[in-house]
């Protein structure tokens, strides 16, 4: 219990609380904490208290609060290496910070490309674009929104497949296509609109890296186009 007598305000004896309890493991990282009714009850504090203790930790990074859902111990960011001619994928960036790692697609469609996509890609004239986006997870939360652009005559096959796991690894293995080389590479901030929230579970407005990049295989032919959006807190890029 806290004590009312002491010096130290209530919400800051709450708050060091539940950041022993998060350092402790007794609240895991990306896990839920009780609500502020629960804590109110538990520690015999009003909710004005618990409030100024949760958004204390929210502002110090130990938890994250996500719309309609309610407020989760942050998890650790992922870090991804970019060299000078090569972004490591997001499966070997996960397995590098020990993380498990599968994917959601949530679209896969022929479409008609623009003429910078054209360029890219190296198209054939009427020739069109395989799109796929998936929802990428590191554990069981959702961090990256990928959009990947295909030349559709070369990659056709891919309509077939699962895509669940590591595609570079299923391009390699199965394909002998080795995605190995990037093209221009660039990072910026961008916000979380309505369907990008929605998707990566998070709340609009939310910072997001935008990675947009060209990848290439081991003969210098387009592999493809990445529009990647990924969730800013939870994510770092060493070069």
């Amino acid at each position: 219990m806290l004590n009312a007598d002491h010096q130290e305000p209530l919400y800051i004896q709450l708050k060091k609380a539940i950041q022993a309890a998060i350092l402790n493991d007794q609240f895991q990282q990306g896990e839920k904490i009780p609500t502020e009714v629960e804590l109110s009850e538990r520690y015999d504090v009003s909710r004005i208290t618990v409030r100024k203790a949760v958004e204390e930790l929210v502002k110090e990074g130990y938890l994250v609060k996500r719309q309609g859902k309610g407020t989760f111990v942050s998890l650790r960011k992922i870090d991804r290496k970019i060299e000078f001619d090569h972004v490591m994928g997001f499966t070997a960036a996960c397995q590098a910070n020990g993380l498990s790692s599968h994917s959601v697609v949530t679209k896969k469609e022929l479409i008609k490309p623009d003429a910078a996509l054209r360029q890219l890609l190296q198209l054939a004239k009427d020739e069109k674009v395989l799109y796929i986006q998936r929802k990428r997870y590191a554990g069981d939360a959702p961090l990256m929104l990928e959009n990947n652009y295909y030349p559709g005559t070369r990659f056709r096959f891919l309509l077939e497949e699962a895509l669940e796991g590591s595609l570079y690894d299923l391009l390699r293995e199965k394909y002998g296509i080795s995605p190995e080389q990037s093209g221009k590479t660039t990072l910026e901030i961008v916000l979380a609109d309505e369907e990008k929230a929605q998707l990566l579970e998070t709340s609009i407005g939310k910072p997001l890296f935008l990675m947009k990049t060209v990848i290439f295989d081991q003969n210098n032919d387009p592999v493809h186009v990445g529009k990647q959006y990924i969730i800013g807190d939870r994510y770092q890029f060493t070069l």
